[in-house]
């Protein structure tokens, strides 16, 4: 209303023939723009940099029960690795995207000022996601048959068996988690998650000491380490939701309404964790596929020091992501769809900056990345070769990562999908297998592969922002928002 108001005030007979006018009327539209930008700047840094710290944070607990597994041989570490990577695939990525509705479903709600709604659609998510969970459950409790059948080694398959047996608990609690999170980062309370995380964690490496050492339990320590600081998470979390006066207007206790209008929430939840299992899952095809290459063991150990690497430096567009998504979804939902708009600005100028620098990074450092993985001279030239790939890789994937969050901000999880299905198994991991198995490229085949990929899918979701209608999202935002109200008053 103020930029009509404005555009009135410079277009009507007043203004007419009066230079001095309109000088004025401009400089006062930069300044308030100016002003703005600023503004948003700060607030999604004030978002990003502890969803940041909680990616971080939440990602190191499987990797430091790995690295503790590591110190119990090579057979140990296997096993763990090859579990984890299962974990990720079958139930932890699964998990997050049917959580990453409440993106859109709370954070519209909250700048609606609908503030109940966001207490009854996270038990509604709780809900879906534990009910989930205990399939995903019988999955991970036959790890050990369903790799042997893949063709993995027997030795191998049971460690990873009886390590993903003694991390099922954990997958209740990951479910959870996600759910406390998105609550919290829809209404922008981001310090007290970091605080929760940090604990988390930080217990986490007294846990994996007493339960793998102390205690004998060896790798199974280890995964029930994870189950254990999942958990208390999860109960620091529900403690700061019960009792802080910030949640008094979000939650107002357990509800029967959780359970009315499930079939809404799935509607959105399941084109969000296809979104998200279609890309996660191409990644670990690329090193599964590392592994038919001649020479797979170079090949599978450089493919899987650049995944860690992409994987830990995507932490830092996931948190831009998670803050775009929190504006996004509050500005639409409060009908201010200029600055939901702004926001997109703001975020992608923000990840383009990010993305060179971190690409400098990469590249300056790729001759020395490799010793902190291997003393291998082979693996470490190897690396530095794929590197400025990577490089590449993530500056293309922190674009997508932030165009993906305003799409879960507006609601285009099912466009989102489309787009995944499109980019990395009709264009990326054919044009990885073209070239590392017919053109005889090798792992760098692989990556440019995803690289490709990510091209195509930043260009789709680009071009479908740039040609967003904010007014009509706004509109959309508020149908959402009331039509989840309906059953609520019906019941009431």
């Amino acid at each position: 209303m103020e930029r009509e108001e404005q555009s009135m005030s410079l277009n009507s007979p007043l203004c007419e023939g009066n230079d001095v006018g309109l000088n004025e009327e401009g400089n006062r539209e930069r300044g308030i723009r100016k002003k703005e930008i600023i503004e948003e700047v700060k607030r999604q840094l004030w978002l990003a940099g502890p969803l940041i710290a909680v990616s971080l944070l939440q990602y190191c607990i499987q990797m430091i029960s790995v690295m503790f597994v590591g110190h119990l041989g090579e057979l140990s570490l296997s096993g763990a690795s090859m579990a984890t990577s299962f974990a990720s695939v079958t139930g932890f990525s699964l998990l997050l995207g049917l959580a990453s509705a409440l993106d859109t479903f709370c954070g519209q709600s909250y700048g609606a000022r609908q503030f109940h709604m966001l207490g009854i659609h996270m038990q509604r998510a709780m809900f879906v996601l534990l009910l989930v969970s205990i399939p995903l459950a019988v999955i991970w409790a036959n790890t050990r048959p369903i790799l042997i059948a893949c063709g993995q080694q027997k030795d191998i398959a049971e460690e990873a068996g009886l390590y993903a047996r003694f991390m099922i608990p954990s997958l209740f609690a990951y479910g959870l988690l996600q759910c406390l999170v998105k609550f919290l980062q829809t209404q922008n309370i981001v310090f007290p998650m970091m605080a929760c995380s940090g604990i988390a964690t930080l217990l986490h490496i007294l846990w994996c000491w007493l339960l793998v050492f102390n205690f004998g339990l060896g790798n199974r320590g280890a995964a029930l380490a994870n189950s254990i600081s999942y958990w208390i998470n999860v109960l620091l979390l529900a403690i700061y939701v019960k009792f802080s006066s910030s949640c008094a207007k979000t939650w107002t206790g357990f509800s029967k309404e959780a359970f009315h209008d499930v079939i809404n929430f799935m509607r959105l939840a399941i084109p969000s964790a296809v979104m998200v299992c279609l890309e996660m899952w191409s990644f670990e095809l690329v090193v599964l596929l590392s592994g038919l290459l001649p020479n797979p063991k170079l090949e599978t150990s450089v493919l899987s020091i650049s995944l860690n690497t992409a994987a830990t430096v995507w932490m830092i567009p996931y948190g831009l992501s998670g803050a775009v998504s929190t504006r996004v979804s509050n500005e639409l939902g409060a009908g201010h769809p200029y600055l939901a708009r702004l926001a997109v600005c703001v975020v992608i100028a923000i990840a383009v900056t990010e993305g060179i620098l971190l690409a400098i990074v990469l590249i300056s450092i790729r001759n020395v990345w490799g010793y902190a993985f291997s003393n291998e001279i082979q693996v470490v030239k190897y690396v530095a070769v794929i590197l400025p790939l990577v490089a590449t890789s993530s500056f293309l994937d922190g674009l997508q990562c932030v165009l993906s969050g305003n799409a879960r901000g507006c609601g285009w999880q099912k466009i989102g999908a489309y787009i995944n299905l499109g980019s990395y198994y009709l264009v990326g991991i054919p044009i990885s297998i073209l070239l590392a198995f017919v053109l005889h490229v090798g792992g760098k085949g692989l990556w440019l592969g995803i690289i490709c990929a990510l091209i195509v899918q930043v260009f789709s979701l680009a071009t479908i922002t740039i040609r967003t209608n904010w007014e009509q999202e706004a509109k959309k935002a508020t149908e959402r928002v009331y039509d989840a109200i309906i059953p609520v008053d019906m019941g009431s």
